[in-house]
């Protein structure tokens, strides 16, 4: 090998240097080992590159790089499975090449050949790329295998063949034998323009990344009284799909408000209101910034596409409205499955036997499926959507006419509804077989300084004036103004909605709840991220509500369902309400004011497990959190609470946060932990191998060993730990904490066997570090990992090490520290620090 015994990160430098040194190599992607990018002035160019002027970025080539050999289709198979995880090409013009190397060889593969992987149907691109045990990896491997090799893998090792031998469209080189061929093959093939810029493919993936684009780049040379047309309903999405469904300049779908026709855009409805906003548009730059935007991308997307493209407009509505919609599209595996619970709970005849109106209908996806049209409402506040939804009447879509509607449900009166729906809601009888069957907004204002801001102010409606004393903050939710409307001027009809769970479990929806009594009869829950243009790691519940039976909020449970639809079990969601006492009230009873003995500080922000990750112990002037939210954000540790501190900590940290239970609150305890003394000790040795303290800020005061046991080269500036895990210091004894007297008796902790085992493997591990040539005699967990990993060039602390021993060892504690808090869990729950 011509690379022996050097690190990945050598081995890229290495390769740069000595393969692309005419390159710009220093560019770093996410999460893509080695990138080529044509240099900003090549000599060949002069100052500028003219094709530099019309990319987004001019990149050559994306690697996977590998420290040791490696089949190239297994590397390749990673790199591709990174990509597509990040979906790198819809944000970066991709390169002429895809490739891989390791210390003995480097592969080249067209991007061109390679870019159909990226858009197959029903693939997970969420799994780890590293991991080649999974389906997915698998899968890949297969499909990159069939297209460069169709008739055998590729050759490894020693029995390289030569370049551009028997391999289909992969070409491959030893970096020793194939110096010379390698370089030329480069010097050849290493040119912008050379082979053509390889164009992005548009599917509905995509389109939205490249409209953002396309906002930049062609909305500003288009001359449109944009303000004017938003008022019609024009907007600037209307033109992007103009150009995006479009062939030689000319739209090729009919029914869209603009079309494109050569080098004029024209309006395609015939309507007064139009007056002189425009009827034709022009562009300003003769379709400059036009056709140099649109020679990098490949349209019209496939036609299998264009419907949803289309019927997907809603997500090219401008920020400000977005915002004030505050929609989200909701998959068509959870409609279908939301219509199944819906006849679970209503009988199989529930279409002919209730109404149904969907009163945020958006472009009416969650009535596809339904089949009596007779009974069917949809209304929606933005007009665009209505005519998509008539536009797919005529399509085939199964609803009527004239149940589509405009309606503004959170501020116009309903006065304003088609008569058959009035007479409906007017009559108690038929208003109770009405269900109200929606996925309203999510949009929410945060807080007073947003109320403030009408950009920002997402919540403001009649609706929210009319009911804000009655139901408080959770008047800042748009769903919860649906909800309430709905409760309040529907009553007796029964709720079917896709929401957030929070209406049930935050503390903040207690006055809601108060109001919102119903019956629960039925629901689930999937992950938000299924849901388009989210991305947080919460629950998305579906749940169905009978409005007339008045039943106080207490609990609902739900089933939990997985991307494939499966059900995996049940979870129960708890009303916490705002007589709940909560872990941060039990903390602060243990405050002690007086901090001059403090050992550390504990930042203690919120009740719930999505504020975890501010719970940290460190020094008070290094403490990490957030003074915006509800807690303490500086929790002093003192001789007199450090029992009770390492209660709070493990508990909070014991249990990972989920999708499942990030809004669930910890609460305050019964006082059986009180007589648990092993449970106190657990909890103190979870805390002592997980917190944030380093020496460089402060005394250490938290080594668990003595010197002798770890070979300490000196002695430590603080034996505080070790006296009170000894019985060495009495609680509230001493005026000065670390002053004290040696031999005075106090109670001796005993711990248990998971406990000694984490305190067996961090031993271990100190005594590894006191064992190198250079050491910190005071050093802190914390201090002995930043000594063996490192910090990367962004300043965070690097994963893994180079030092192998080290690696074991912290491994092995970690997974001590693993057992620990299994043990630990259970009791969270025995002493109803969880519900």
């Amino acid at each position: 090998m011509k690379y022996v015994n050097i690190r990945e990160e050598a081995l890229k430098n290495k390769v740069a240097q000595d393969f692309f040194d005419k390159f710009d190599c220093a560019e770093i992607i996410k999460d893509i080992d080695f990138a080529v990018k044509a240099p900003l002035t090549p000599p060949e160019w002069g100052e500028k590159s003219p094709l530099l002027g019309e990319l987004e970025e001019a990149y050559l080539l994306w690697a996977e790089a590998k420290q040791k050999s490696t089949d190239i289709i297994a590397m390749l198979s990673q790199l591709v499975l990174t990509i597509g995880k990040a979906r790198t090409f819809d944000k970066i013009l991709p390169p002429h090449f895809l490739g891989c190397f390791d210390g003995e060889k480097i592969a080249f593969v067209p991007y061109a050949d390679i870019q159909d992987i990226f858009y197959q149907n029903d693939f997970n691109w969420k799994v780890t790329p590293s991991n080649h045990e999974t389906r997915e990896f698998k899968q890949v491997y297969a499909q990159i295998e069939k297209i460069i090799s169709p008739s055998s893998s590729l050759p490894q090792g020693e029995e390289i063949s030569p370049p551009l031998e028997g391999l289909g469209e992969a070409f491959l080189f030893d970096f020793e034998k194939d110096e010379k061929e390698l370089k030329r093959f480069i010097r050849q093939n290493f040119i912008v323009g050379k082979t053509g810029t390889t164009k992005i493919r548009i599917d509905k993936n995509n389109f939205i990344t490249i409209y953002g684009k396309w906002l930049e780049t062609v909305k500003p040379t288009i001359g449109v009284n944009w303000e004017a047309a938003k008022k019609i309903n024009i907007i600037d999405g209307d033109f992007y799909l103009a150009d995006l469904l479009s062939v030689n300049h000319e739209t090729i779908k009919e029914k869209l408000f603009v079309l494109l026709k050569s080098n004029i855009y024209k309006y395609n409805k015939q309507t007064d209101a139009l007056g002189d906003i425009f009827r034709e548009a022009y562009f300003s730059d003769n379709q400059k910034a036009y056709k140099q935007f649109w020679e990098k991308y490949d349209r019209p997307p496939l036609e299998e596409y264009w419907d949803y493209i289309v019927e997907r407009r809603d997500l090219l509505v401008p920020q400000d409205i977005r915002e004030r919609k505050g929609s989200f599209f909701t998959p068509k595996i959870w409609v279908e499955l939301s219509q199944r619970y819906l006849a679970d709970v209503f009988g199989e005849d529930w279409q002919d036997e209730y109404y149904i109106w969907d009163c945020a209908a958006g472009t009416g996806n969650l009535l596809a499926g339904l089949i009596n049209k007779y009974n069917i409402w949809a209304s929606t506040l933005d007009k665009a959507d209505v005519d998509v939804m008539k536009d797919r009447i005529q399509n085939g879509a199964n609803l009527l006419e004239s149940h589509v509607f405009q309606f503004d449900f959170l501020n116009d009166d309903f006065t304003k509804l088609p008569k058959g729906l009035q007479d409906i809601i007017n009559d108690p009888k038929q208003r109770k077989k009405l269900i109200i069957y929606i996925n309203p907004p999510y949009a929410e204002a945060m807080n007073k300084r947003d109320a403030k801001n009408a950009k920002t102010d997402v919540n403001r409606s009649l609706i929210e004036k009319k009911y804000l004393d009655s139901i408080g903050k959770s008047v800042r939710e748009i769903f919860v103004q649906f909800m309430t409307r709905i409760y309040k001027e529907i009553p007796d009809s029964k709720l079917a909605q896709f929401s957030k769970i929070k209406f049930v479990t935050s503390p903040n929806f207690s006055a809601f709840r108060k109001i919102f009594n119903a019956k629960f009869k039925k629901g689930f829950i999937v992950r938000a991220n299924t849901f388009d243009n989210v991305s947080g790691q919460f629950p998305i519940a579906f749940t169905i509500w009978d409005l007339s039976n008045k039943t106080i909020l207490k609990s609902i449970d739900c089933d939990i369902i997985e991307n494939d639809c499966s059900i995996s079990g049940k979870t129960d969601f708890f009303a916490y309400n705002s007589e709940i006492k909560y872990v941060n009230d039990w903390l602060k009873q243990f405050i002690d004011k007086d901090i001059k003995n403090e050992i550390a500080a504990m930042c203690c922000i919120g009740n719930d497990f999505q504020h975890n990750i501010y719970v940290n112990i460190n020094h008070r002037n290094q403490l990490k959190g957030t003074g915006n939210a509800k807690g303490i954000a500086k929790f002093g540790i003192t001789i007199n609470n450090i029992i009770q501190s390492s209660v709070y900590f493990s508990i909070r940290k014991c249990i990972n946060a989920t999708w499942l239970n990030d809004r669930d609150q910890f609460l305050y305890p019964n006082n059986k932990w009180k007589k648990d003394i092993e449970f106190q000790n657990d909890c103190l040795t979870y805390t002592l191998f997980n917190n944030n303290i380093s020496s460089k800020y402060g005394v250490n005061h938290w080594i668990p060993f003595t010197e002798n046991e770890i070979n300490a080269r000196d002695k430590y500036d603080s034996h505080f730990m070790i006296s009170f895990i000894g019985g060495k210091i009495i609680q509230n004894g001493y005026s000065n904490l670390f002053e004290q007297e040696e031999d005075r008796f106090c109670i001796k902790r005993e711990f248990s066997p998971e406990a000694q085992n984490v305190f067996g493997a961090g031993r271990e591990l100190w005594r590894y570090y006191h064992a190198q040539p250079i050491c910190n005699v005071n050093a802190s967990l914390y201090d002995i990992r930043e000594y063996f990993q490192g910090r990367n060039d962004k300043g965070n602390m690097n994963s893994k090490s180079d030092d192998e021993t080290y690696n074991k060892l912290i491994d092995g504690l970690r997974s001590e520290l693993k057992t620990l808090a299994k043990k630990i869990e259970p009791k969270v729950y025995e002493y109803e620090f969880l519900k």
